[in-house]
């Protein structure tokens, strides 16, 4: 662990929409918490619990999970390391998939699983009420609108406070505006991988946040060694310049990068208090292919 003190204010605050629930920009996603390819139990349980409460010290009140990561295993976690939760702490889990025993994804949205799912995050976290919930997707093609009648059903029963998507198109995103109350989307996007730049100015406009994942996701090795070459003149790693960018790229960009090594978390955190010059951002959005944006 590096002896910096990073803290996750230093990129502000963001309140989502229609709620109370307000939180530092930098996030923690808990997903590489569990054994390698998000299935089984991590190799060092202790540091895995070690660094969620680290993340807490450093102001992180916003922690993203699932229940199908492991699967069960971060919530166990998290309950084990965090319970009973601090008041400010906002809790966001994904429905819509299930692990198989050979470690595969299975996406599933009926009514019957979707409502078992919200239930499973809420026992093995030990709350009663799920912050925010986010339907996931798994193509253009799906449609949103009958899961999100259902999500809307127990958002009505109280189950969930309140509703996000992800991996979505721009359409079914409109769909699903158009049936509730959607607080935040969770897309692939990144410094190379822009598809959603027009959606995240939108969303922008109307307070709506936007949660990237993959932050290094899909970097071909020029774009990899020229990020390397802003986080070496920096004197950063790459993902805490490309969590900055990120960052500085719109004020509802909310960022939950993953580990389980206290170190990491640190350097991960430094990047909130990181402000990237003109120039710096200039050599950066360059690494955009053309044909994505």
């Amino acid at each position: 662990m590096t002896d910096t003190n990073p803290k996750a204010s230093a990129a502000g605050r963001f309140t989502f929409p229609g709620t109370t629930l307000s939180v530092n920009r930098m996030g923690y996603g808990a997903m590489q918490l569990a054994g390698p390819h998000v299935f089984g139990e991590p190799s060092d349980p202790e540091e895995a619990k070690a660094v969620l409460r680290e993340a807490l010290s450093l102001g992180i009140d916003h922690i993203d999970t699932s229940d199908f990561y492991g699967p069960h295993v971060t919530n166990r976690l998290i309950r084990e390391a965090l319970h009973p939760y601090p008041a400010n702490l906002v809790l966001v889990t994904k429905i819509g998939a299930w692990r198989d025993e050979a470690g595969g994804w299975i996406l599933e949205r009926n009514k019957d699983f979707l409502r078992k799912s919200v239930e499973d995050n809420l026992d093995r976290l030990g709350i009663s009420q799920m912050s925010i919930v986010n339907l996931r997707m798994g193509g253009p093609e799906d449609d949103v609108a009958a899961p999100m009648k259902i999500m809307r059903r127990m958002q009505e029963e109280g189950l969930l406070a309140h509703i996000g998507i992800s991996t979505v198109s721009e359409a079914q995103l409109r769909t699903a505006r158009d049936l509730a109350e959607i607080v935040c989307v969770q897309n692939h996007y990144n410094l190379v991988h822009r598809t959603d730049d027009a959606m995240i100015d939108a969303l922008a406009a109307d307070g709506i946040a936007y949660v990237p994942y993959f932050p290094l996701g899909g970097f071909t090795p020029l774009q990899a060694d020229r990020l390397s070459e802003v986080a070496s003149d920096l004197g950063r790693t790459p993902q805490a310049v490309a969590l900055a960018w990120l960052l500085q790229r719109s004020p509802n960009i909310l960022v939950i990068p993953g580990t389980s090594k206290r170190r990491h978390l640190h350097q991960n955190v430094a990047a909130a208090e990181l402000r990237l010059s003109s120039d710096h951002l200039s050599q950066l959005d360059s690494l955009g292919n053309a044909d994505q944006r």
